[in-house]
């Protein structure tokens, strides 16, 4: 999986670049992960990339150019890529959208700022719209990071073993609750299913405490 990121701030991929799963995944080439510097495609001396809004009001708005002259200099090198610009406005991410754009040999992730990008990009350059929740943060760089993180779990190999397969939402529901030693802790015990070896036991035993979780925790999620 090609991941070509389009950002202001290039520098704060290096920590999911150099750390954790998404890094063991670039050492294994399962991953690339390239940023591309949006003030390296301004046309002008001060590297400027946007201007004020049409109409009045606060804030900058994100040119088209700059974007468009990267987004066409990354599909000189992935011509197939998908355009993915992270919004407040787009489609909320799941696992079910995760696993599916795992399936893209290549993605590529527009990173706004500001009030936002002119809308000419969205409707010309852009593929698809992802919010990461109902919420506003400053840019669209972690919510890029998220998706990334997000959509490698899906690819085989990255995990070393596929724990994804049991991740909260693969089968619409949550997780169910998880132990390690020691066994007794403040008094709390670890149920002693999870310590007879019986694996048809234990694998009952989840299933019935993961839909408990669901109903408690997210009972939206017991009626899909």
């Amino acid at each position: 999986m090609i991941f070509d990121v389009i950002t202001l701030f290039p520098k704060m991929f290096n920590a999911i670049k150099e750390e954790g799963v998404i890094a063991r995944g670039i050492k294994k080439s399962l991953l690339t992960i390239d940023t591309w510097q949006l003030r390296d495609f301004s046309d002008n001396k001060h590297r400027n990339i946007d201007d004020a809004p049409y109409g009045g009001g606060a804030g900058m708005v994100m040119q088209v150019k700059p974007i468009r002259d990267c987004i066409n200099a990354i599909k000189q090198k992935n011509p197939d890529t998908q355009v993915i610009y992270l919004s407040p406005q787009g489609q909320k991410l799941t696992h079910k959208l995760a696993l599916e754009l795992s399936k893209l040999a290549s993605i590529t992730l527009l990173c706004g700022r500001y009030e936002g990008v002119d809308e000419r990009v969205i409707e010309r350059d852009v593929d698809r719209e992802i919010s990461i929740g109902d919420f506003v943060i400053s840019g669209g760089e972690l919510a890029a990071m998220v998706v990334i993180d997000a959509v490698s779990r899906q690819i085989e190999g990255v995990l070393g073993n596929q724990d994804s397969l049991k991740d909260s939402f693969v089968d619409g529901g949550l997780d169910c609750p998880h132990y390690t030693r020691p066994e007794v802790i403040d008094g709390q015990i670890v149920p002693k299913v999870l310590l007879s070896g019986h694996q048809a036991n234990i694998d009952a035993w989840r299933a019935q405490k993961a839909k408990e979780h669901t109903n408690k925790k997210r009972p939206d999620l017991s009626n899909l």
